[in-house]
């Protein structure tokens, strides 16, 4: 069991095993094998942004079929690696996750794309999440994945099409976020924004 993230190599691969034995503060993502380190605490404005979306997503949610989940939530991508054929897995912890296979859901999380996810995003986390989680998101086969801007007040929606994700609209003040996976669910922006 490691009790302190010093003691790992940041420059080594590690699996969904490893993880597990972790057993430190700070919060981690593992991404193809490779530790991301996780802001501090987020700052209030993703708080009260993440609070809201929870909000909008409860209200549809809610007697639906498709289960949805906050961070803190593990989200798994396994992946087998060419150079030694041992599998090495991604575990994201994504702001907020819809997933309707319920089959992928475990006492641990989930194991596998959820339907939905959204990002909100931060100075720290922009790379990581329009880069590093896009390509991601993208290649795990997520249907819809949202990255909010607290700050520019706007959410770029990205639909998966043909395997590639293709950004279906740039929503801001004043519009309806409306999916194109789940019929019915319009999130009003200023409700996020509030």
């Amino acid at each position: 069991m490691i009790t302190d993230l010093s003691l790992l190599d940041l420059n080594k691969k590690y699996s969904y095993a490893d993880y597990l034995q972790w057993q430190f503060e700070e919060t981690v993502e593992l991404i193809q094998g490779k530790i991301a380190q996780m802001s501090p605490a987020p700052k209030r404005i993703h708080q009260k942004v993440s609070g809201c979306f929870f909000v909008e997503m409860a209200q549809y949610f809610n007697g639906h079929p498709c289960e949805f989940y906050a961070a803190p939530f593990d989200v798994r991508f396994p992946k087998q690696r060419h150079d030694d054929k041992s599998i090495v897995f991604t575990v994201v912890q994504p702001d907020i996750c819809v997933i309707c296979d319920l089959t992928k859901l475990d006492e641990n999380g989930c194991n596998g794309a959820p339907d939905l996810v959204v990002e909100i995003t931060s100075k720290i986390t922009r790379q990581r999440d329009f880069h590093d989680k896009f390509e991601l998101y993208q290649e795990a086969g997520v249907y819809e994945y949202w990255i909010v801007e607290p700050l520019e007040r706007v959410i770029y929606q990205n639909h998966l099409e043909g395997g590639r994700y293709r950004m279906a609209a740039l929503v801001g003040e004043g519009e309806i976020l409306k999916s194109l996976h789940f019929a019915g669910l319009e999130i009003p922006v200023s409700q996020i924004f509030q």
